[in-house]
């Protein structure tokens, strides 16, 4: 007996995921105001990872005290160079300074997991992979910018590997899933675990 799932993102990339790995979800999008969440940690000394819990977590037990019984799962990613966070870029200059301070350098994306039922959270995971951006060349960034367009605005770091964004990178070190915001593997065996999907 499987379990219908209630995707606390409007992420088409995470609900396509989910999806095509067989599990029944339902994308039903929290209703929370990350940078007012974010707002108190900055400073604080939490680690990136924690960030990325701290808000997937919001967003699963939002989602989870409006359907009563359901099995939520919330998801949040942050990107990190050092200590400095980065958000989705606001307009094209800002995607253009995100590309310039990740170049030539290795960024963390952190990928933050949370299963929650009537507000209580059952289970919390990060998947992290490093990425290396080759040195680019701000005329190149220009160039980039102006193909893939308002894409650009749609992730933390201003790209997508799963597109022209790939040509971005010299290595990168994580899987998949995790790059693209839902550690899946880890998310399939507490669903199997919990009884939701068959295992």
């Amino acid at each position: 007996m499987t379990e219908k799932i209630f995707l606390a993102s409007g992420s088409p990339f995470r609900k396509a995921l989910l999806v095509h790995a067989g599990v029944a979800v339902e994308a039903v999008p929290a209703e929370v105001d990350e940078r007012a969440l974010e707002a108190p940690l900055q400073g604080s000394g939490i680690s990136p990872e924690d960030v990325a819990l701290v808000l997937a977590e919001a967003k699963a037990t939002e989602v989870s005290e409006r359907k009563p019984g359901a099995l939520v799962l919330g998801c949040d990613q942050t990107l990190s160079l050092g200590d400095e966070v980065f958000h989705k870029p606001a307009d094209m200059e800002a995607a253009r300074r995100h590309l310039l301070a990740l170049s030539g350098k290795t960024h963390q994306l952190n990928s933050a997991v949370v299963l929650a039922r009537d507000g209580a959270v059952l289970w919390r995971h990060v998947g992290i992979a490093s990425l290396t951006m080759r040195k680019l060349e701000p005329a190149f960034i220009g160039r980039h910018l102006a193909r893939v367009g308002a894409k650009a605005l749609s992730s933390v770091g201003a790209y997508q590997t799963e597109g022209e964004g790939i040509q971005l990178f010299e290595r990168i070190e994580g899987d998949y899933f995790t790059i693209v915001g839902l550690p899946l593997l880890p998310v399939l065996a507490k669903l199997r675990d919990l009884g939701a999907i068959d295992g």
